[in-house]
């Protein structure tokens, strides 16, 4: 069997249908911020396992969770409140032989879902995602949108996990990615004071995932408008406009993101060269 880790915070409204979706498993663990709604109550109900912890960022709450957090089976599925385990995933993951592998994770494809129920198969950037995993083989780094880092090889498991990022509305999606362009910021800002370097060479060539994606990142952070390169990044190279209105929707709330980090980069690197 497997374990499956959730990461909540007031989820009260998305957490019965992901919890509903791993029922099949016999080792549920809620990792929870303290949340002041029915998130604890709900998770209550349907038997999960309950660690609370104050969130800091997101590296170093994972990074404890999967230190500290006694899971009862070798491999975990890691999922949000609002992702669903599909059909096809749980027949994989029922099926799955942990016995029989070398591998220390498994990358699994994610489907997200916009606010009128279109899966943005083209608008997504990102459709594949380490979350299953050796806890004691699996780290995290970055403030936000952390990256995993296994230690071992990585394999690939069919069956999709379906992500519905918009389920709380569109104004709690802004919301949240103010939240995360805050801390894009602050990373950018330590980058530029340590004067990190980024390499065209590994953000191209590199094998290793994490290393390219780091440089990408850095050298992406260095473009002028670039929230308007991402959005024809997405609406013409990744072929958003196939996902019809809500692609380019999409992509335009992605590009607005964008917009938020370069903004608070500016604001700190203001008030770091002219401090009241």
């Amino acid at each position: 069997m497997i374990s499956v880790l959730i990461l909540t915070k007031n989820e009260e409204q998305d957490l019965p249908g992901c919890l509903a979706s791993v029922a099949w498993c016999d080792d549920i663990h809620l990792f929870d911020s303290f949340s002041d709604d029915k998130t604890i109550d709900i998770a209550k109900s349907y038997g999960a396992t309950i660690t609370q912890r104050r969130f800091d960022n997101w590296a170093a709450h994972q990074n404890w969770g999967l230190s500290n957090i006694p899971f009862k089976h070798p491999w975990v599925l890691y999922i949000d409140a609002d992702e669903r385990v599909s059909d096809g995933l749980r027949e994989n993951l029922l099926h799955f032989e942990e016995t029989r592998t070398d591998h220390a994770a498994f990358e699994i494809q994610r489907r997200d879902f916009a606010w009128n129920g279109r899966w943005l198969k083209h608008a997504q950037i990102s459709p594949y995602y380490l979350r299953l995993f050796r806890p004691e083989k699996m780290r995290y780094e970055r403030l936000v949108n952390p990256v995993s880092i296994p230690d071992g090889a990585v394999g690939r498991l069919s069956g999709y996990l379906d992500h519905y990022p918009f389920s709380k509305g569109v104004r709690y999606w802004l919301q949240r990615h103010l939240g995360y362009a805050d801390m894009e910021a602050a990373m950018r800002l330590e980058d530029l004071n340590k004067g990190t370097s980024f390499s065209l060479r590994k953000a191209l060539f590199s094998k290793d995932f994490t290393e390219k994606r780091f440089h990408q990142k850095g050298l992406f952070y260095k473009m002028p408008g670039r929230p308007f390169i991402k959005w024809l990044y997405m609406v013409i190279g990744r072929r958003a406009f196939l996902d019809g209105h809500a692609g380019t929707t999409y992509a335009t709330l992605q590009s607005i993101y964008e917009y938020f980090i370069v903004l608070k980069t500016r604001e700190l690197i203001q008030q770091q060269t002219n401090p009241k």
